[in-house]
């Protein structure tokens, strides 16, 4: 009677006929007569595989504790060999990582495998993928997990990262006080710009209102030369000489006891002898 085995997607079957390997099959149904055929299953996924803790020494001689993490699984198209070349796939692969840790590790100096987790995680899988391809095992990743140096340099990083903090602070500080500092300057310029084109405008607003006031009171003065030389056309020789008279009178008026006539005033006195002696030819004939 057979039994029926009924094989999934991911999963592949090593049937063996007698201990002769007959070959890798399904996905789906595969019979296997009992004492004729053994079977063996195979998983194609992807496993993870946790290489525990352990202690490593680096290029210069530092103690360092790391674990980590490997991303494996059965090449499909080679999983024979994961059934015919090794017993035990997975212990093989711990054994290997283990192995292929210490050797990377120790041509890196302590600070660089700090520091460069990245770089050490791609030499492991580079290295370790190229050990398994032999058993039909593809490593597709590797991922460290924890590095824990030793306390004393857990000290000393801890001083450092402390004195890099203070540092930065300071230098943050710092920044900050020359961006202030600037722009406090900037303002001031800012201000002063301001300030003297303010000065600049009211000072030419000042002058063109002195000039535009001197205008005016150039026109003004003009005008009223215009009105006084009109009026002056107006005026015969008998009111220049009554306005003589009566410039005479106020000066009779004054504290003075000495009087200049200038020469042009004998001019104005004959039209007015003239006047006189009319009115008082014209007083007799009436007598």
């Amino acid at each position: 009677m057979a039994i029926i085995n009924f094989v999934r997607d991911y999963e592949r079957v090593a049937r063996f006929k007698f201990g002769r390997f007959q070959g890798m099959m399904g996905p789906g149904i595969v019979f296997a007569i009992p004492i004729v055929h053994q079977i063996r299953k195979v998983d194609t996924r992807i496993e993870v595989v946790d290489i525990p803790r352990q202690t490593n020494i680096t290029r210069d001689n530092a103690p360092i504790n790391i674990d980590f993490l490997v991303y494996m699984r059965i090449d499909m198209n080679e999983a024979q060999r994961a059934v015919l070349e090794v017993g035990n796939y997975r212990s093989a692969v711990i054994g290997l990582a283990t192995t292929t840790l210490r050797a990377v590790i120790g041509d890196i100096a302590l600070d660089d495998v700090l520091s460069q987790r990245e770089r050490i995680n791609e030499l492991i899988r580079t290295r370790l993928d190229s050990e398994t391809e032999r058993w039909g095992i593809k490593v597709t990743n590797v991922e460290i997990r924890e590095i824990e140096p030793p306390r004393d340099i857990q000290d000393s990083m801890n001083r450092q990262m402390t004195a890099e903090r203070v540092r930065r602070a300071v230098v943050t500080e710092a920044e900050g006080t020359r961006e202030s500092s600037i722009t406090v300057a900037e303002g001031a310029r800012q201000a002063a710009i301001l300030a003297a084109e303010g000065a600049r405008q009211a000072a030419i607003l000042a002058a063109e209102g002195d000039r535009q006031a001197a205008i005016l009171r150039a026109e003004g003065f003009a005008e009223a030369l215009d009105k006084v030389y009109a009026v002056a056309q107006t005026v015969d020789q008998k009111t220049m000489s009554l306005q003589y008279f009566e410039a005479l009178k106020s000066l009779g008026e004054g504290d003075s006891s000495k009087i200049i006539f200038p020469m042009e005033f004998t001019k104005f006195l004959g039209p007015l002898g003239a006047v006189f002696s009319s009115n008082g030819s014209s007083e007799d004939d009436d007598d």
